[in-house]
Order: C-alpha cells, then structure tokens, then sequence
C-alpha cells in the first residue's frame, strides 16, 4: 500500500496524480499532523486556497484526530476534503447552543466534495450541537461519518447529495433543505421522542425536501421519521430498510394539527419491522409506483448534471485510494 508522506513512493505518487487530474485543472495539498505533508491542520489548507478559486483543489488528509473548528467559506469554491484512508480522519469539536456556530465543519462554499470524513459534535446530549452545517450549492458528500447527538446534520441552503453515509443523533438529525440521501445509514441514539427528519419548507412555492433511497434505519430506542419545522415540510422515504426503532405511526406534527394539511410525507416500497403502512397516521401518503417517479430522481435536486460532475471527480480520486461506488439513482 502507498501511503501520502511515505517515501520513497511520493514523488511517484504526486507524479500519478498529476497525471490523472491533470495539474493545470487541479491543485494538490497533503494534511499530516506528523508533518509529513504541506500542512498540520486542515483549516490551515483551507486558508490557503486563492479567493475566487476558479479550479479544483484537491485536500488530502492523512489519518489522525483533527480537533478543529473548520470553515470553508463561500468565496473558496472547488475544494474536496478526503480522508486518505477510510475511518482513519477523524474532525471533532465540542460547540453548543446555537445551530449556526455550534458545527464542527460549515460549508459555506459551492462545488464542495467530501470523502471518506468523520465529522463528529463531541459535546453530548441536551443541547443543540451541530456535525455539520451545508450552507452552498452543489454539495456532495460520499462514504462520510456525521455523528452528533441534538441537529447532527443542519443541512441549511442548496442542492446536497449523500452517498453510503453514517449519520447519527438522537433529535431532528437533518433540518432544511434540498437534498438527496442514497444508501446511506441513519442511526437514531435517541431515549425517547427522537425525529429522524425535522425539514424546513415553509411555502408550497419552496423547492425544497429531502430523498431517502435505499437507506437503513437503526437505532437505540424509539424514534420518527420526521416532524414540521416548517408547514409545508416535505420528506419521502422510498426502497429503505426501518428496524424496529421507527414507532408505528411514523410521523408527528409537532404540536399543530395544521400542519397535517400542508406537510407531505411519503413512504415508497420501504421494508422492515419499523415499515408497516397500515400504521401511519392517516395523513401521510403510501406512494404509489406513479406518485413515486416524480421523487425518485435527481431533478428533485436540480438534475445530473453536478452530480454527474461530482461522481467523476470522486471516482478520480477513487482511482488512487478506494474503490467507487456506482449511483444507483438512474
């Protein structure tokens, strides 16, 4: 196995490299706490990406416990933060309170990519403590841990697409706005009275909701899949395993009984002990295969076109450090 910061392969390594991006179009960085790379700490890589930056820039991150509050902001585009190793980088802090400066990672800039991250809010239950705020358009994220308890994922503004991750927390997991959830593992640490989704639509003109397609449910106890914080919230589960932790009637309107008419919640060939449709609450919707086609697509974030760009991109890099791992959306 090759490893960044191992010599004597290095050179051959950044030469492979240079070859495959093409070093015109895309520019490498190595974190290393060791120093053993161009940086000790990710934020310190991040800084130094050009404002403006018109070209891809390759961050990677060797393993180690990066304890860092890190931002990218909105004018750094292009950036890709990828672990060199799977479950080797780990990101962790501690912040509380408030969901918009409590997160461990904020993206704030478009055409983001990361892989292979464990991104974790250490700070515990009982308050509000962020894993990872999306605040961009055309995010993507591929083979990620977030972990956190209260708001894990503040998935805030833009288009995002999720790929064979682990998310956990015990309340209102994913919170805002437009994205897709492929294969990806959601965990519920909650005691009791847990959400799994908490989405922010607050119009019927808003184009936003979240998709969850071939997903896994587990979890502690007892959980939901989603509640209101807005009124017109819209969230569809379809193809998805729900163990045991996912109580019968699925959803709950958090306290207004409005909502039931404006909210939509749907479920779509979803499997499993926590799966049973005759239990929902009536005002949710038991998709047909025509209902179906209408969320069971990418346009539902804008069409292919980025995603497609952000799969190439991430199979380039997958060429060198792990296997790819086709998209199952068609």
């Amino acid at each position: 196995m090759i490893l960044l910061g191992s010599y004597p392969f290095f050179f051959f390594f950044m030469f492979f490299l240079c070859c495959l991006f093409s070093v015109c179009s895309t520019t490498i960085k190595i974190v290393d706490q060791t120093g053993k790379g161009d940086y000790f700490s990710i934020q310190q890589a991040i800084d130094d990406v050009p404002i403006g930056n018109p070209k891809h820039v390759l961050i990677l991150i060797n393993p180690g416990i990066y304890f860092e509050k890190i931002v990218v902001p909105p004018n750094k585009p292009f950036i890709t933060l990828t672990a060199t190793k799977p479950g080797t980088t780990i990101i962790s802090w501690n912040n509380h309170r408030d969901i918009f400066e409590s997160p461990t990672l904020t993206v704030l800039a478009s055409d983001f990519i990361g892989r292979f991250l464990t991104i974790q809010n250490n700070y515990g239950p009982g308050a509000k403590a962020v894993a990872l705020r999306v605040s961009a358009d055309r995010v993507a994220f591929f083979g990620c841990k977030i972990k956190a308890h209260q708001d894990t994922l503040l998935d805030d503004a833009g288009r995002h697409y999720y790929k064979n991750c682990y998310i956990e927390g015990d309340t209102d997991s994913f919170v805002e706005m437009q994205s897709v959830f492929e294969r990806c593992h959601l965990h519920s640490v909650s005691e009791v009275g847990g959400a799994i989704t908490a989405q922010h639509r607050i119009s019927e003109e808003e184009e936003t909701g979240f998709l969850f397609v071939g997903c896994n449910i587990s979890g502690t106890k007892s959980a939901i899949l989603g509640r209101p914080w807005g009124a017109y919230s819209r969230v569809v589960f379809a193809k998805t395993y729900m163990s045991s932790v996912i109580l019968p009637q699925g959803w709950d309107d958090w306290g207004d009984s409005s909502k039931q008419r404006t909210v939509y919640y749907g479920e779509y060939k979803n499997y499993g002990p926590g799966a049973r449709s005759y239990d929902r609450v009536e005002w949710s919707h038991n998709l047909t295969t025509k209902e179906a086609k209408e969320y069971l697509t990418l346009n539902i974030i804008g069409g292919r076109s980025w995603i497609k760009s952000a799969n190439i991109h991430y199979k380039k890099i997958s060429v060198i450090i792990s296997n790819h791992v086709n998209p199952i959306i068609p």
